[in-house]
């Protein structure tokens, strides 16, 4: 990416990074050599000068003589400090308009991703609920290739760090080996959906949000924030918890789930 198209992107006007770049280059220059060379006026650079001398990112150096006044650019570091600056301006004003987006009226809002980066996204926001504890439906198999068991290794990771738990049910026909078992030291409750329950995509409800999870076929990710319809998954998930077994009375299965035993097979 282009530097001055970045450099306009934290909030500098282009003339700005015309004149910022041309000092940069130029180290100590006069004020006619940077207009040139930024390819704006010289009356006009006397008003960008003021603007970015406010800034910190350049300065006039004394001088001894009569001689034009000398302008000098100071470090790209002071960039890094100005962002800086800006976030800690937000961060402190944050809470306030938190305050003000929760008293809009209710709506559902539904975001959609494409792709494995997309599904990380998506999944990395499940660890950020507030009730810390994240109902699943989860087909294993399928996560196992989008985002890959690596990346999910870690994921549960930083799940167990954050202190989520997470009450499951899995597909025994989509289940792969022993790994992300029931157990508690884990913050993971895990139950099996009757045999001819078959699911592809998975599905996690937490807070007032439901996110949803396709297979490699599809390959997108979404999240759909409503009361409603996290109340509605809620009360489908529990209907299906009811229904499930636990990892004690899941054994060798007849039929399809006959390919898993979690308990035996270490």
């Amino acid at each position: 990416m282009a530097i001055d198209r970045v450099l306009m992107d934290i909030g500098l006007h282009e003339t700005e990074v015309r004149f910022y770049l041309a000092a940069l280059e130029l180290g100590q220059a006069p004020m006619r050599d940077i207009a040139r060379k930024a390819g704006i006026s010289r009356t006009n650079a006397y008003d960008v000068f003021s603007r970015l001398l406010a800034q910190r990112l350049v300065n006039e150096i004394p001088q001894s003589t009569d001689r034009s006044m000398l302008i000098m650019a100071e470090s790209p570091e002071r960039v890094l400090e100005i962002v800086d600056e800006r976030r800690k301006k937000l961060d402190a004003v944050m809470p306030e308009l938190l305050s003000l987006h929760n008293r809009t009226p209710a709506k559902p809002k539904v975001r959609y991703f494409q792709g494995p980066d997309g599904i990380k996204a998506v999944l990395d926001e499940t660890l950020t609920c507030r009730s810390k504890v994240l109902l699943g439906i989860l087909s294993m198999s399928d996560l196992y290739e989008v985002p890959g068991r690596e990346w999910m290794d870690d994921n549960v990771r930083r799940r167990i760090e954050a202190g989520v738990t997470l009450r499951v049910v899995r597909s025994p026909t989509k289940d792969l080996h022993p790994f992300w078992a029931d157990n508690p030291a884990d913050l993971r409750i895990v139950r099996y959906a009757p045999d001819d329950f078959t699911f592809s995509m998975t599905t996690y409800i937490y807070d007032d949000k439901v996110a949803l999870i396709s297979s490699r076929k599809e390959n997108f990710a979404m999240t759909i924030e409503s009361a409603e319809f996290a109340a509605m998954q809620t009360g489908l998930f529990e209907t299906l918890w009811a229904a499930s077994r636990p990892t004690a009375a899941a054994g060798k299965r007849s039929g399809r789930g006959k390919i898993i035993d979690l308990q035996r097979k270490k």
